[in-house]
This record gives structure tokens, C-alpha cells and sequence, in this order.
């Protein structure tokens, strides 16, 4: 029973992980799209109003409680406490299981509640749907917190990206099938929401089974509780649980916020219900293409956390700051250039995933959350692995508050367009809440201005680059420039001003070959940097 504690197989347990997100990641940005073509802006709208209580669910299963009961799986079983670990796994049975109880209640039978409460009582039915899923979620949490515990990451790994495979091709799937048949936009959207039970079931099963091959010797005979350790267990585990769920919800507060009040402000302000919905349908596109780029962004900064992680165990200042400044400074790149890039693109980039170009406007300013967001899961990845878990948490819900708030201000008058700008405004308070936080503890100029202006000054020469470029491809003589064109547009800009903004961040000495040799990819991206640079 017991984890496994080499430095190597716990860099190499979080590699697995952390490649099984990025799959999961790119799914979930990627089928947003042909889910869309297939139902329109209004089912589009549908979905992703009740999307975010299926990704608070899928927080609770992956970081949150698996988290904390490996952790403290990890401590017991260091110590070979076995009656420990016997009461761990009961307490956090029954904690868990009493938690999905209570989310599966409020979402089936507050589901008419609720959907008033958004300004659409249709979508009752997919609350009931969503709300399944926590009945399911309380299995995940625990074979993934006993299977992290233990170090082995496959089992979390294949669960993760089985669920996400067999979820959007249950969605992708039911969408034709209801469309075709003529069914209700919100039945369509219903069964669509059905793919988070297959998605979850699949993940149990694949659960059970490395069990039953990995672990069907080593069961107890019999469990006993020890109820004067449970209190202060259950405590840990609902207290530390919530608060690491909350720090990974950044995005899905902010969709949340606009599920609750972006469709009835729109109405409020004299909007039409069937407008309203085509909007708040428009305005969801920006969610895969935020994400898209944010797990670009993220899964470069992040691969640095574990090392901050060791250096601060190792007690080595100097190489913990280093690796920190890194980490900012990677994620200012790529989330700048992501943002940016998208900024000058997002009219091609709109027709060619979702057929035309509403809401350019609109997208335009959501592409700004590719790098605040960035920022934010880098800083507070950094703050956790420093050992501050409340903190980051905090910051978010007030980041939650203050777009609910802005939303009320800035909607009425400005429309999809305001609710864009109250994100960027919540998203960068949170942000200076962190970059503050962190500043005060590590007490060091966390980012060189001379950075800064390497970034911004490659950021503007790319969007000079690029709209000569956008310019220049519109004067062809193409008879009816259509998806096709666009698409052409958008991806060979991508590749131009990608190019353009690495050349000149790398040329001008911002990053040694050391430091790019620690980041996925970072062996081929070494040939940008001055000669008298490389070794």
C-alpha cells in the first residue's frame, strides 16, 4: 500500500496527468465547433447555459477531491498507518457521496428554480440531465484520489480521456440524430447533456477495471472508523477540496455569471427572447477559441510548477525565483501572442469555424481572457505549489462577484459587448490580486520591464505584419470568398504571426537556451535565438 516517492515517478506521474489534460482540454475546445454548425447560434446558447454546472462537476472529479485524498492517502501511507488509510477512504466516502447527494438535489428538483432564475424556464430539462452526473462524480473523486495516492497516474489519465472521447461523440451524435428528426432545440440540447452521463459511466468503468486487475488481492476484510479522527478528516477534506476546486473554476465562474444574468439583462434592456438567445448564443462562441488558447498557453507555463514545487522543498531561493520568473514570462509570451494574434484575425477565424462573422466585435475583446486567464491559472498554479491554497480561491469568487456585478452595470447598455468587457474587468482585478500576493511573499521584481517591452513591442510589430498581410490576401481576385478563403486567411496568419512574434522576442535575448530547454518543445524553438546565445 505504498505510493510511490521517487522524484522521477512523481515528474513522471504529473507528465501523464498533465498530458491526459491537454488531450481532454483540446476535445472539450475542439467539438464546440461542429456542435455548433449542427445546431446554431440559439442551441449553441442553449448548451452553454447549462455548461458550467457540468464543468464544476468535472473540477470536483479531477482537481479537486481526487487531489486532496492522494495527498493525504500519500502522508498515511509514508507512515504505514493501515487503519489510517482504511478510515481516509471511509470518511472521504461518506463526505463525498453526501456532497453529490446534495448537488444532484438542488440541480433535479431546483432545476425549474433555476431555470427561472437564468430567464429561461426550458432549461429545466437539461439541469435535470446535468444534474446525474453528480451521483457519478463521488466514485471518480475517490478511485482517482487512491490511485494518485499510490503515484500511478495511468488510471486517472485513460479515465479522463476515455470520458471526454465517449461524452463528445454522445454529443455530437445525439445533436444530428434530435436535429434531424426535427426535435426542439432544447431536447437537442437535452441529449447533448447526455454525454456527460455516458462520458462519466465510461470513467467509472475504466476505473473499476484497473482496479480489479491492479489492486482485487490487497481489499480489507473489513473497514472499521475511527469517528474521532473522521471530524477533523472531513474537515480537510471539504475545506482543502473546495478551495483547490475553486481555484481551477476561473473560466467557468465567468460562463457561470453569464448563464445567470447575460440572457435576462438582454431581455431587460428590450431585446426580443429568440434575439436574445441568437446573442448570448454569438457571444458563446469566444469559449472554444479562448480555450483553445489558454491550454496553449498554459501547458507551457504550468509544465514549471512542479519544478518550483522542488525548489521550494529544496530550500534554494535563487532557482526558485528563476523558475518562477520563467513561468511569468512564458506565459506572457504565449498568452500575448495568442491574444493579440486572435484580436487581428477573429473576422476570418469567426466565418471559418462558425460559418460567418457575428459577433467579431464582440470575440475581438473575449480574446483579451486568453492571456488574463493565462496568468491567472499560471500565478495561482505557482501560489499552490508555494503551499497557499485559500488565497487563490478567494481571489476567484470575488473575480465571480464583481462579474456578476459588472454584467448588471454594463450590459443593459452595451450588450454582449459590455458583458466581454465586465469578463476582461473581473478577470484582471483577480489577477492583481495575485500578482500582489505573490509579490508580497517572494518580495522580487517578479517581470523585467525590459520584458515587457520586448513583448509588447513584438505583439505590435505582429499586428502590423498581419493586417498588411489580411490586407494584401482581400485584394485577390477571388469571386465569392467564402468559408474556404477565410480559412486560408486564419490559419496561414496564425503561422505568419506566430513566426513573426517568436523571432523577434527570441532575437532580441529575452529567454537563454537553458531556460527554453526546461518547456515542452522548447529543444526546436532554440534556432530563433542569437548565435552568441546558444552554447
Amino acid at each position: 500500500m505504498r505510493p510511490v516517492q521517487t522524484s522521477g515517478d512523481l515528474f513522471r506521474g504529473a507528465f501523464i496527468l498533465t498530458v491526459a489534460a491537454l488531450i481532454t482540454k483540446i476535445l472539450s475546445a475542439i467539438y464546440r465547433v461542429p456542435f455548433q454548425n449542427i445546431v446554431g447560434d440559439v442551441g449553441f446558447y442553449i448548451y452553454q447555459q447549462v455548461y458550467p454546472f457540468y464543468g464544476i462537476i468535472i473540477v470536483l472529479s479531477t482537481y479537486g477531491f481526487p487531489v486532496i485524498i492522494s495527498k493525504l492517502y500519500a502522508e498515511q501511507a509514508a507512515l504505514k498507518k493501515e487503519q489510517d488509510i482504511q478510515n481516509l477512504f471511509a470518511v472521504s466516502a461518506f463526505i463525498i457521496f453526501i456532497i453529490g447527494f446534495i448537488g444532484f438535489s438542488i440541480l433535479y428538483w431546483g432545476s425549474d428554480w433555476l431555470a427561472v432564475r437564468m430567464g429561461d424556464p426550458q432549461l429545466a430539462i437539461l439541469l435535470r440531465v446535468v444534474a446525474a452526473v453528480f451521483l457519478i462524480f463521488p466514485i471518480l473523486s475517490l478511485f482517482r484520489g487512491y490511485f494518485q495516492g499510490k503515484g500511478d497516474m495511468v488510471p486517472t489519465a485513460v479515465s479522463q480521456v476515455g470520458e471526454q472521447l465517449v461524452r463528445v461523440v454522445t454529443i455530437l451524435l445525439a445533436a444530428y440524430l434530435l436535429v434531424k428528426g426535427g426535435n426542439s432545440l432544447y431536447m437537442v440540447g437535452g441529449g447533448a447533456m447526455f454525454g456527460a452521463v455516458t462520458g462519466g459511466i465510461i470513467a467509472v468503468l475504466i476505473l473499476i477495471t484497473f482496479f480489479y486487475i491492479k489492486e482485487r488481492n490487497s481489499l480489507p476484510s473489513a473497514v472499521s472508523i475511527d469517528f474521532k479522527q473522521g471530524g477533523k478528516l472531513a474537515k480537510t477534506i471539504i475545506i482543502q477540496g473546495f478551495a483547490i476546486c475553486i481555484s481551477s473554476l476561473v473560466l467557468i465562474f465567468i460562463q457561470l455569471a453569464d448563464s445567470f444574468n447575460l440572457y435576462s439583462l438582454l431581455i431587460a434592456s428590450g431585446i426580443g427572447g429568440e434575439e436574445a438567445k441568437a446573442l448570448k448564443g454569438v457571444y458563446d462562441r469566444g469559449q472554444p477559441i479562448v480555450q483553445l488558447g489558454i491550454v496553449v498557453a498554459t501547458s507551457m507555463s504550468l509544465s514549471l510548477v512542479p519544478l518550483i514545487s522542488k525548489e521550494k522543498m529544496r530550500n534554494q531561493p535563487a532557482f526558485l525565483h528563476s523558475k518562477i520568473r520563467l513561468a511569468l514570462q512564458i506565459g506572457i509570451l504565449v498568452g500575448a501572442a495568442a491574444t493579440v494574434g486572435l484580436w487581428n484575425i477573429i473576422k476570418p477565424a469567426n466565418i471559418m469555424l462558425f460559418e460567418n462573422s457575428s459577433g467579431s466585435d464582440v470575440l475581438a475583446i473575449l480574446s483579451l481572457l486568453i492571456l488574463l486567464s493565462s496568468l491567472i491559472i499560471t500565478i495561482t498554479g505557482i501560489l499552490q505549489g508555494l503551499g497557499f491554497i485559500f488565497f487563490p480561491a478567494g481571489a476567484i469568487l470575488l473575480g465571480f462577484a464583481a462579474k456578476l456585478a459588472l454584467n448588471t452595470i454594463l450590459v443593459p447598455s452595451y450588450g454582449t459587448i459590455g458583458a466581454a468587457v465586465a469578463s476582461s474587468i473581473a478577470l484582471s482585478a483577480v489577477l492583481m490580486l495575485l500578482i500582489a500576493k505573490l509579490q508580497v511573499y517572494l518580495k522580487i521584481s517578479l517581470i523585467s520591464l525590459r520584458f515587457l517591452f520586448a513583448a509588447g513591442f513584438a505583439a505590435l510589430m505582429m499586428s502590423v505584419v498581419l493586417q498588411l498581410y489580411l490586407h494584401a490576401t482581400a485584394l485577390l481576385p477571388i469571386p465569392e470568398p467564402g468559408r474556404a478563403f477565410a480559412g486560408f486567411q486564419a490559419l496561414s496568419g496564425v503561422a505568419l504571426g506566430g513566426f513573426t512574434y517568436l523571432y523577434i522576442m527570441f532575437k532580441g535575448n529575452t529567454f537563454k537556451e537553458e531556460e527554453l530547454a526546461l518547456l515542452p518543445l522548447g529543444s526546436k524553438l532554440m534556432f530563433l535565438l542569437p548565435k552568441k546565445t546558444r552554447r
